[in-house]
């Protein structure tokens, strides 16, 4: 037999076999595929969600006394500029940017160990000074947690629960996983990893009803839909829109915006020095 021909035979026993499968069975297989595809979505999503959200974190840690000491000398600014005019306008407008500057209970918040009892931690002061400081304390996962973490989410994700007290446990499951994800907590990882394995395997129950195959396939869509749009909303974010600037290397994306804040501190001193001499 020729090449061409046993290929030409080979193709005629698929479509024969393909003619034989039941259509249930061919949706069951397009269901199956639809649900992988959405947990791949939803890790690569929850992924970028970390990274946002730890970005945001080293964002307002390295920078929030900086944009808080803008805040002030802009209304010391207006401030001065009000009482040298005694105008009305200029006094409003000191008004709002008195208003503008965050509350110390807020900021402290804010910061965390970057605020103390007498405001400015050495760090920020040091940093608003232009000289070396301690770095943030960062959280990003490492590539170990990242594999952990797409593995247990592949398998005990809760789309592919079959009941609703199967979809609990996964939920509940998943929960901690997504925490200990944020907190790049490698070691914990592990230990959910292990305690999934010596879980309860639940019984699997094929789907064989064309209707409930369809209903899945049209849930899969709407959460696919849902999922997207949250997806947007992260990208669009302006955390988001800066990460997506330096993926590799947003350390090196928050010094460049250190120095530009900088310089606006300095700008902005140098202005107040001039409007009370």
């Amino acid at each position: 037999m020729t090449q061409d021909a046993a290929d030409g035979q080979t193709s005629s026993n698929d479509q024969e076999q393909d003619a034989q499968t039941r259509p249930e069975d061919r949706l069951a297989k397009a269901v199956r595929a639809a649900e992988q595809a959405l947990i791949e979505f939803e890790i690569a999503l929850e992924t970028f969600r970390v990274e946002v959200e730890n970005f945001s974190r080293l964002h307002h840690q390295k920078l929030g006394p900086m944009y808080a000491r803008l805040d002030e000398l802009d209304a010391q600014i207006a401030e001065a500029r009000a009482a040298a005019s005694g105008d009305p306008e200029d006094l409003r407008k000191a008004q709002e940017a008195r208003a503008m500057v965050m509350p110390m209970p807020g900021v402290e918040e804010l910061f965390h160990d970057w605020m103390d009892s007498d405001g400015l931690s050495p760090e920020a002061a040091a940093m608003l000074n232009d000289q070396p400081v301690r770095a943030p304390k960062r959280v990003r996962p490492s590539e170990e947690a990242r594999k952990l973490y797409r593995e247990l989410a592949r398998k005990a994700h809760p789309d592919l629960a079959q009941d609703d007290d199967e979809r609990a446990r996964r939920d509940e499951f998943i929960a901690r996983v997504n925490a200990a994800y944020g907190l790049g907590d490698a070691d914990l990882l592990r230990e959910l990893a292990a305690e999934w394995e010596a879980g309860p395997v639940p019984a699997e129950q094929p789907l064989s009803e064309s209707e409930e195959l369809y209903a899945r396939l049209e849930w899969l869509a709407q959460r696919k839909e849902l999922l997207t749009a949250v997806a947007k909303e992260l990208e669009e974010s302006a955390i988001g829109a800066m990460l997506r600037m330096a993926p590799e290397d947003p350390d090196r994306l928050l010094e460049e915006i250190a120095e530009q804040l900088l310089a606006q501190v300095a700008e902005r001193e140098a202005k107040l020095s001039g409007l009370v001499q």
